[in-house]
């Protein structure tokens, strides 16, 4: 195959790809239409399908931050689950329990 034959190809692959990029486009925007004609946010939706895509760990370190960023603005301080984030946030790691001693154990409650 010639170098001109195989720009030719590469240039006609990625065009057909474009046009599918734009038909792709063109059927999530109806979805999104839909969505809003039964009643949802598409904003929030956009928002959703963004979280989904991001590792659970990484999503909620972003949450955990926003939520610090919310408070210092007093942005949470008036809401009931303003008030049940920011407590699961500034709560202190559980501690682990102490191993309990075997001679620490009535082991007559297991007979």
């Amino acid at each position: 195959m010639t170098t001109n034959n195989q720009l030719q190809a590469l240039v006609s692959r990625i065009e057909h790809l474009e046009e599918e990029k734009y038909n792709i486009a063109e059927d999530i925007k109806e979805v999104y239409a839909e969505a809003k004609g039964t009643g949802f946010d598409p904003k929030i939706i956009k928002k959703i399908i963004s979280l989904r895509k991001q590792d659970a760990s990484k999503r909620a370190e972003e949450q955990a931050v926003l939520a610090t960023y919310m408070d210092a603005l007093g942005m949470l301080a008036d809401l009931p689950l303003g008030k049940a984030a920011l407590d699961a946030v500034r709560a202190p790691a559980p501690k682990a329990q102490k191993a309990v001693a075997e001679e620490d154990v009535d082991m007559s409650d297991f007979d």
